[in-house]
């Protein structure tokens, strides 16, 4: 007897059916009406079982007559029917007949109806193996149990899924995998195995192997991303997701009109805006005063003043109301003290209850003057103070620029930096000078003709022009240099001409400083302002020299033209993602076709950035789009923190690019010069997603370091786009993505790269001057600044998306070179006849190409993605990347590595440039073969190709074109007995032509 054993390993991307974006999945398996189940995993749309179910098999040979079907359930508890996840019907004539041969193999579900909506697949692990003894007999009150269950589950699937209830119908649109032979098939790996020198900071994950030896299937799953790197959709309580009708969105809850897409968070709001009469507590007769906020153990204090006995503060306080100790706020006057204990001056007592309730847009709360109380809670003479207190949320004009108890712990000189702002970029202008002569230079050395070239310094930037080919005392140069500017206009252009001595040695023959404010602005397309004559100033003379100089007439004089564009648009970001793309002028800008509102909710699984330190993480999130930059509050010693803030911006252009970064904190305490960490970031498309829907998703956050990709927690995010003019935003596809300037005038491409990271570096720059600043390397990492360096993971990544474009190529060609091998008769049968009918009636060629190609629109339709892109670590070949791949993308420029790693790296460049110079080789080959069609130099060949032309113009003229395709054609479809395997004759004439590979050295 034996026995066959089918092996639940676990299963992916799951249909949620639970109606909270979840389900309960597990696996029943029948075969030779014998069932088992699994267990039940909760929650979980990538559940694991590792469960192995034994059926008896009478004889080996009647398992190839048999059909093992797998089918997934959902969970719905003792007294609901499960829901159809499902299911797999496997040929008993695949099993392998050993446990050695039996590997896991993945298998896309099916579905069982037409209306049906299923997706995700299951690892299987299937084998026969006979059993020594007596047959193997699952115990009866297992059986009894299965078979319970089973009925119970018919029952309750005939009430609901009636229509699933006729097999004889259904088993027809099952896939079922048989056996046909080894031509088809293709071996796929077991996923527990990995390559033998896998470095250990890859992800050991699943990979996505094909069917089992011998099997077909009708759709190949796609290589699948390690499920971690995965989003993950939530459903958190929003207002925007309550919205069912337009009369909620005009009489809800006042908040949920503008602060929908996150969670309300309540706060206790404190203003202490100032005191008055506060008695004298020093010796001296001075008083200090500050007050300290107090609920709870949470402790809040305000600057304090020297010598003022009537003190303004105006500063506010918020405490969580999820964190509140106490239902008695203690507000206490104090004086500062440097030498002994502070004193006490006086107190209010506020009862929470009686705290009123403000939500926006209602105004501000009048503040109260309140008597001071000694600490027996006497009123006395000890002066008042004016308060104001308040419960609120997150959506209070007050919450960005007040206090919170999540940093309690923070000084007031680092306050700063926790709190939410909102930063812009500076507006910023490309500056143009044309550089064309100079005349009348006077070098040091009176006998020597000087090799001029100019030298121009704007800001940090440095260009500088050739030397003219000619050594003259009045040289011309004739050259453009493209410079970054930015409002406002405070910076002094440079122009300096020099004299090229020697070799690293150089005199400057004249200076030129020219102020940013006095150069003119071209809008657009318009007429370049007229050249002017410059007078050069010596570089060595002093102020009375210079004016001395002023009054002579003669002086050396440089030709230049400048102008700053503003019809341009500055390229701060790389193009690929960019998130602006409107032009310098504000008179040049359309207007907004949309909105975007983002949430930022929450984040979960933060690794611990300051475990040196036996702290945890401080995080705050960074969001950029356009010029405007937002940074939310930092939340001490938290990994999962919750931010609930939400952002609008205005679209102008859809086919933008939206980047939120996570960090940590570094300057919440006196750190000096530490940096904050990055966390992950994310980038989302505006085009991907649909207008008025609102998408809340956990975002991985992976960071790429030298060590390997690291998953650094999940990110929740709540996006909606909302299309203000529809017409506007579908007119807005067949406009330029740049402005018109970029067309008509556009940028040298050298000088592309360099302008846009100087652009970057004047953002980064001027951002970190704010209050807070917003650091330089966060700026950077939200740039991706380091983006145009070499990686030779990048270039790999960029080969695979090659690959993956041509393979729908390569998918076309294997299709017709089926049909003209005859592989499938009928298809090439029905081909001809389609054939035929185009050429008789060429009018439909082009209708029939535009109707399938809508047809594969509407097809794909129902296959659309669900989800906003995100990171795909699989597409950036991060989860499996070399680890000296990485240490080369982590070098510096120049580098800093040791001599025999750079030699070795230089030689695996040469490998590959050897490659890619023989693949451009033969690609001129066969450019200079066609070339050598008409040109005589092989005379025979040429001679045989112009006759051959001549005999073809004269039957193609006298033959009608439709007679002509149809012979061509029908030769191309050819039966394959009438082929032959050698090739063709045009083929052997054109490899014969000469090209010049034999003239190369």
């Amino acid at each position: 007897m034996s026995k066959l054993v089918v092996e639940i390993v676990d299963a992916s991307d799951l249909m949620p059916k639970d109606g909270q974006g979840s389900a309960s999945p597990f696996v029943e398996v029948e075969f030779d009406d014998q069932r088992q189940r699994t267990q039940t995993r909760f929650k979980d749309l990538n559940p694991q079982w590792n469960e192995k179910l034994v059926f008896n098999v009478g004889d080996l040979r009647r398992l190839t007559n048999k059909t093992i079907d797998v089918t997934v359930y959902d969970d719905r508890g003792d007294n609901e029917p499960g829901k159809f996840l499902g299911r797999v019907k496997i040929s008993g004539a695949v099993v392998p007949l050993s446990e050695s041969e039996g590997d896991v193999q993945r298998y896309p579900l099916d579905k069982r109806g037409l209306f049906s909506h299923i997706k995700g697949d299951i690892a299987l692990r299937i084998y026969a193996a006979p059993v020594d003894g007596s047959d193997f007999i699952p115990p009866p009150a297992e059986k009894e149990k299965q078979e319970e269950f089973h009925n119970q589950k018919q029952n309750s699937f005939e009430e609901v899924y009636v229509e699933t209830m006729k097999p004889k119908k259904k088993e027809k649109e099952t896939r079922t995998f048989h056996s046909i032979g080894a031509e088809q098939s293709f071996e796929a790996k077991p996923p527990s195995h990995l390559p033998p020198n896998q470095p250990e900071f890859r992800s050991d994950f699943m990979r996505a192997p094909g069917p089992p030896p011998g099997a077909v299937m009708q759709m190949p799953l796609p290589p699948r991303q390690n499920p971690e790197f995965q989003l993950i959709e939530t459903s958190p309580p929003l207002a925007a997701r309550r919205r069912q009708s337009y009369y909620y969105r005009s009489s809800g809850d006042k908040t949920s009109s503008t602060y929908d897409l996150v969670e309300q968070m309540h706060y206790l709001y404190v203003s202490v805006v100032k005191a008055r009469d506060l008695p004298v507590m020093d010796v001296p007769g001075s008083l200090d005063p500050y007050v300290e906020v107090k609920l709870g153990n949470y402790k809040g204090l305000t600057k304090h003043l020297e010598k003022n006995q009537n003190p303004i503060w105006k500063q506010i306080f918020a405490f969580s109301k999820e964190r509140l100790q106490s239902n008695q706020l203690e507000v206490t006057v104090k004086d500062k003290d440097l030498i002994t204990k502070d004193d006490f001056v006086g107190r209010v007592l506020i009862d929470l209850t009686e705290v009123p309730l403000r939500v926006p847009p209602d105004s501000p709360l009048a503040p109260q003057w309140y008597r001071l109380e000694d600490k027996k809670g006497m009123k006395t003479n000890r002066g008042e103070v004016m308060l104001a207190v308040w419960m609120g949320t997150q959506a209070d004009e007050s919450f960005p620029d007040a206090w919170h108890s999540d940093a309690h712990r923070v000084s007031h000189s680092n306050l700063s930096n926790t709190r939410s702002k909102v930063y812009f970029s500076p507006k910023l202008y490309y500056l143009r000078i044309y550089v064309m002569e100079a005349q009348d230079l006077v070098p040091s050395d009176k006998g020597r003709v000087p090799d001029a070239f100019v030298k121009i310094h704007a800001g940090n930037q440095t260009r500088a022009t050739r030397t003219p080919q000619m050594r003259t005392m009045s040289p011309q140069w004739g050259e453009e240099l493209m410079f970054v500017v930015s409002e406002p206009f405070e910076d002094m252009v440079i122009v300096s001409v020099d004299d090229r001595i020697g070799p690293g040695k150089d005199e400057i023959l004249g200076r030129l400083f020219i102020p940013v404010r006095d150069v003119p602005v071209r809008h657009e397309t318009g007429k370049m302002p007229d050249p002017r004559w410059f007078n050069l100033q010596r570089h060595s003379m002093s102020m009375e020299e210079e004016t001395e100089k002023k009054k002579e007439k003669f002086s050396s004089k440089i030709l230049l033209r400048l102008c700053i564009e503003a019809g341009y648009h500055v390229l701060d970001e790389s193009t690929h993602f960019s998130s602006d793309l409107q032009p310098s002028s504000k008179h040049l800008r359309k207007p907004s076709i949309g909105l975007l509102e983002l949430g930022i909710l929450s984040a979960r699984n933060l690794m611990p950035m300051k475990a040196k330190d036996g702290r945890m993480t401080d995080p705050y999130c960074v969001a950029k789009y356009g010029n405007k930059w937002v940074r939310t509050r930092t939340l001490l010693d938290a990994l999962a923190p919750k931010w609930n803030e939400q952002y609008t911006w205005e679209v102008h252009d859809p086919c933008t690019v939206i980047t939120i970064g996570v960090f940590d904190n570094g300057h919440t305490n006196d750190g000096g010069d530490s940096k904050d960490q990055r966390i992950g970031k994310v980038r989302v498309r505006l085009s991907t997603l649909e207008t008025d829907r609102v998408y809340t998703h956990y975002y991985p956050l992976l960071v790429l370091t030298p060590g390997g990709l690291k998953k650094n927690g999940e990110l929740q995010l709540a996006l909606r786009y909302t299309c203000i003019s529809f017409v506007n935003m579908m007119a807005q596809y067949g406009r330029p993505l740049l402005p018109k300037m970029h067309y008509v005038q556009p940028i040298p491409v050298r000088h592309i790269d360099l302008l846009r990271h100087q652009a970057m570096q004047i953002v980064a720059t001027r951002l970190s001057r704010s209050e807070p600043p917003l650091r330089r390397e966060v700026v950077e990492y939200m740039l991706d600044v380091d983006y145009h360096m070499f990686s030779l993971r990048r270039s790999k990544a960029n080969f695979s998306r090659i690959m993956s474009l041509l393979s729908s190529v390569t998918l076309v060609c294997k299709w017709f070179n089926d049909i003209c091998t005859w592989r499938n008769p009928i298809t090439t049968c029905l081909v001809h006849v389609l054939f035929l009918i185009l050429v008789c009636y060429p009018e439909l060629i082009l209708p029939t190409i535009f109707l399938y190609l809508f047809v594969i629109g509407m097809w794909n339709y129902r296959y659309r993605p669900r989800h906003p892109p995100h990171m795909d670590a699989r597409v950036s070949q991060a989860d499996n990347a070399h680890p000296d791949e990485l240490d080369e993308e982590f070098d510096t420029f120049p580098t800093s590595r040791p001599a025999d790693i750079v030699r070795m790296r230089y030689d695996r460049l040469r490998s590959v440039g050897g490659r890619v110079q023989t693949v451009v080789g033969d690609l001129a080959t066969q450019g200079e073969r066609i070339q050598a069609l008409l040109s005589w130099r092989d005379p025979r060949a040429t001679a045989l190709f112009i006759v051959f032309s001549l005999i073809w113009a004269v039957f193609i003229y006298i033959t009608p074109f439709q007679v002509i395709a149809i012979l061509l054609g029908l030769f191309m479809l050819r039966h394959p007995r009438f082929r032959s395997r050698m090739p063709s004759v045009p083929a052997n004439f054109f490899k014969r032509l000469p090209a010049k590979s034999d003239m190369l050295l």
